[in-house]
């Protein structure tokens, strides 16, 4: 059995000049690490009150960037869709800066995106306060059209003045861009000439606030702007929630990467090449493999279509369902698999190609904001979704350091305290 899954760091995000304090780079002596804050730690500008998560919006958001994803692949449906921290956008935030001098901005990193963008000066549209204004970067310049990066850049336009513009849309919202080149800075790393979208006008509300910035493989990524720098290799570390700062790390570049990590190989897919996918062969629930019909796991890697029924979900859903024992599953808001009190949840595994990764029941879990009911972190795909796509959100990858080692095609995971 094959199937093609995507590991998605949703929604990284750089700071504010109002609590630079709290996000000293380099968290464990690495000279390319960033911070990883949680949107909800105390050093986050984008902290909401408490008990103010409405499950119902969650799942919003959630059928939001699955159709998103969706449009990025071939038909086909997607049997695990979500869990609450699936689309929460922003979710997690990084320290970078941009221009000379520089300039702080709230980026969000997306492992299923190319391009970069940030809401510059004078952007009609644009939700954020922080605005880049690159008339005050002395190392800021606007691309003109005949530049080999307007190519690549998402439905490029030349603009009066021969300079190069391009125009895409993110979730619900669309922006238009000038495509600029100036310094970014992350950690200790000066990245000279990065190139990225310089917002002019934006509609939505589901834009990042501050911009966003690609992890993905494509030209205009920034894994490979940098390949000479981080020889296209990444990892990351996500909290957990219940940790007091809710602090991670994302560290760039092979050097002290983990050593000793499981892995799989990195594959792709033809039709999206830019996306991360490896194999999936199976999922465990407790000690039973979950009978899950090969035609749901099924993909075909010369043209990137598949067949993967919701019956794939209704199998680890069932299943999971069977294991809590002495207590009955109720639906909250658009979770089918909830329970009250104290209940001993079973652990998930995911078995891919060369490695099983087991998922303890606090990643597995969405907890509400008032009472003491537990939901089982997965849902069915909305029916007017077609994808590709299977989906390990950063809720399930919590306290996992996850490797992307592109030029050895492979991911890793293993363990890890990431706090």
């Amino acid at each position: 059995m094959r199937t093609q899954l995507l590991f998605l760091l949703i929604s990284l995000l750089v700071l504010n000049s109002e609590s630079l304090n709290c996000y000293e780079n380099n968290p464990r002596g690495h000279p390319s690490d960033l911070r990883v804050f949680h949107i909800s730690s105390p050093c986050s500008p984008f902290k909401k009150k408490p008990n103010t998560v409405s499950w119902e919006s969650t799942l919003l958001q959630d059928k939001a960037r699955l159709q998103y994803l969706s449009s990025l692949a071939v038909k086909s449906s997607v049997p695990i869709a979500s869990g609450r921290a699936i689309v929460q956008s922003p979710t997690y935030i990084v320290r970078a800066n941009i221009g000379t001098p520089a300039q702080p901005m709230l980026v969000a990193l997306d492992t299923s995106n190319d391009a970069a963008w940030v809401p510059c000066s004078g952007c009609v549209g644009c939700a954020s306060s922080v605005l880049f204004d690159p008339s005050k970067s002395n190392s800021s310049r606007t691309l003109p059209c005949e530049a080999p990066q307007c190519k690549q850049a998402p439905n490029p336009t030349c603009t009066v003045s021969k300079s190069c513009g391009f125009n895409m849309t993110y979730g619900g919202s669309a922006i238009t861009a000038s495509l600029t080149q100036d310094t970014l800075t992350l950690a200790n790393d000066v990245i000279p000439n990065y190139t990225f979208g310089c917002i002019n006008q934006a509609t939505g509300t589901s834009l990042p606030a501050q911009g966003l910035m690609g992890l993905g493989r494509g030209p205009l990524s920034l894994i490979s702007q940098t390949q000479n720098l981080y020889m296209s290799t990444f990892s990351y570390c996500l909290p957990n929630s219940k940790s007091s700062n809710f602090s991670g790390s994302l560290r760039l570049g092979p050097k002290f990467q983990p050593l000793r990590i499981k892995t799989t190989p990195l594959l792709k897919n033809p039709r999206r090449s830019s996306l991360y996918y490896v194999n999936l062969v199976g999922i465990r629930v407790g000690n039973k493999i979950v009978d899950i019909p090969t035609s749901a796991l099924a993909f075909d890697p010369a043209t990137g279509a598949g067949t993967i029924f919701d019956s794939a979900y209704l199998a680890v859903r069932d299943e999971f369902r069977r294991r809590v024992k002495n207590a009955n599953a109720t639906s909250l808001g658009g979770f089918d698999t909830c329970y009250s009190g104290s209940v001993v949840f079973p652990p998930v595994t995911f078995m891919f190609a060369g490695m099983n990764v087991t998922i303890p029941p606090d990643n597995l879990l969405i907890h509400s904001s008032s009472g003491n009911t537990s939901c089982l972190a997965m849902a069915a795909a909305p029916n007017n979704v077609n994808s590709v796509l299977n989906v390990i959100a950063s809720m399930q990858q919590q306290n996992h350091r996850v490797l992307i080692d592109v030029p050895n095609s492979r991911l890793g995971i293993s363990r890890e305290t990431c706090t």
